[in-house]
């Protein structure tokens, strides 16, 4: 049975071996492959047609000033085809050029450099309009603006806290603990300052057993983002779906809450996939690039496979992680003791912590189940130091997951679309 698996831009092919005793079965959503619909016209038709709200046109005739909230660089927005249509249709109303910001949502993610800016967005909207790359650390460009319900204190970009309308361009994925990304998650941690993102995803609320994929109510993380929403006052979202291929095939806009879930919706019709059995060994990868450019979003592709692994069972990831590690602090914190499970109870005794809830996602999959890393971004000292196992390629992989296990008589699972599919545990046997 051969896999192909996304890493990097390209793809990694395996051909699991042809034993009797091997049960395999993939994990694929129902989502297309590339789609041949009209991105251009999909985004049209969602402004037109806006849910719980009126169209812009209307909304934005009083409106002096505008922050479009977008999202950074680990995500595939297709920011340089919605960008262009959503400003046509700002601008037509009279708002002024000077008057619209555009706001790089990165929460504690390092911001864009120019390059990178244009590339995402267009060299023309990155010279012709204010485009600001939120730094999460920059206390002198936050606003103290109050508290949420769950009690954090939400400090928020001033510029977005100063406007007169906010939009935010979301991708709706399944995320690890806020259960999809998009929608409300630009304001927080996108544009929200250090300490509130600390409380947001402190480790009692990424413990509680909703944190995870694809739950949103009674998931704290999630309520408490929608509550800064509110607070912030973002009054419009724009929320894209995309197929396998990083082509447009959904697009809702409008009403930050019912918008927001019209495209969860759609979305979890295609990517929550039964699964015949909890795996000894499952293969999966962390969606190819954009997302697997750093070892730090590599756990979102972990925490997926761990859903379908037993206790025990052995997990292989393929992630490219050109950009390295991707956070010094997610390095540190993660090699801190040699028993994952030390480390949970260090990072619950010593909060807040930079990057502990990577960090704490990580432990917890590795307190149930190893993990093997194939990835030429990551140097094999490295993934040790943070109690991964390391192979230089899939096949080596496979044979130490065999030797970890110890039997022949294996289940294998591949899920090679990671993060972007979610296999449900409660339905496998």
């Amino acid at each position: 049975m051969k896999i192909v698996l996304p890493y990097g831009e390209e793809t990694i092919k395996f051909e699991i071996p042809k034993v009797r005793n091997i049960k395999y079965y993939t994990v694929s959503s129902k989502l297309p492959d590339r789609s041949i619909l009209d991105q251009g016209r999909i985004v049209e038709e969602a402004l037109d047609t806006p849910i719980n709200t009126p169209k812009l046109d209307d909304i934005l005739k009083k409106t002096s000033r505008v922050s479009i909230l977008v999202t950074d660089k680990t995500r595939a927005t297709p920011n340089n085809l919605v960008i262009p249509i959503l400003l046509s249709r700002i601008k037509r109303t009279g708002v002024k050029m000077e008057h619209i910001d555009i706001v790089v949502a990165n929460g504690l993610h390092e911001p864009m450099n120019k390059s990178e800016l244009e590339n995402f967005l267009g060299k023309d909207i990155v010279s012709e309009y204010n485009v600001v790359n939120h730094v999460a650390d920059d206390k002198d460009s936050l606003e103290y603006i109050g508290k949420t319900r769950f009690g954090t204190e939400l400090y928020v970009n001033r510029v977005v806290s100063r406007s007169s309308f906010r939009i935010a361009v979301g991708l709706v994925e399944p995320h690890f603990f806020a259960g999809y990304s998009g929608g409300r998650k630009l304001v927080l941690p996108g544009v929200a300052g250090v300490r509130s993102i600390y409380m947001n995803h402190s480790f009692k609320m990424i413990a509680h057993p909703l944190a995870d994929y694809g739950y949103l109510d009674g998931n704290p993380i999630n309520e408490d983002m929608m509550n800064a929403a509110s607070i912030v006052g973002l009054e419009y979202t724009i929320n894209i779906v995309l197929d396998k291929s990083k082509r447009i095939i959904y697009v809702s806009s409008g009403d930050y809450v019912e918008a927001y879930r019209r495209a969860v919706d759609f979305l979890s019709s295609l990517i929550c996939i039964d699964v015949p059995f909890q795996a000894d060994i499952t293969i999966t990868s962390n969606g190819g690039y954009p997302l697997d450019r750093n070892l730090y979003q590599a756990v979102k592709g972990m925490v997926t496979a761990s859903r379908a692994t037993r206790e025990g069972g052995v997990i292989i990831i393929v992630s490219e992680c050109r950009d390295g590690v991707g956070h010094k602090d997610f390095r540190e914190l993660s090699s801190i003791h040699k028993d994952p499970c030390k480390i949970l109870e260090y990072i619950e005794a010593n909060e807040p912590l930079r990057d502990q809830w990577e960090v704490q996602k990580l432990a917890q999959v590795l307190c149930k189940n190893k993990v093997i890393l194939v990835s030429k971004g990551i140097r094999e000292e490295e993934a040790l130091d943070m109690n991964l196992l390391y192979a230089s390629n899939l096949e080596e992989a496979f044979r130490e997951a065999l030797r970890i296990i110890g039997r022949s008589d294996v289940k294998v699972l591949s899920i090679p679309e990671g993060p972007y599919v979610i296999p449900l545990p409660s339905r496998a046997s």
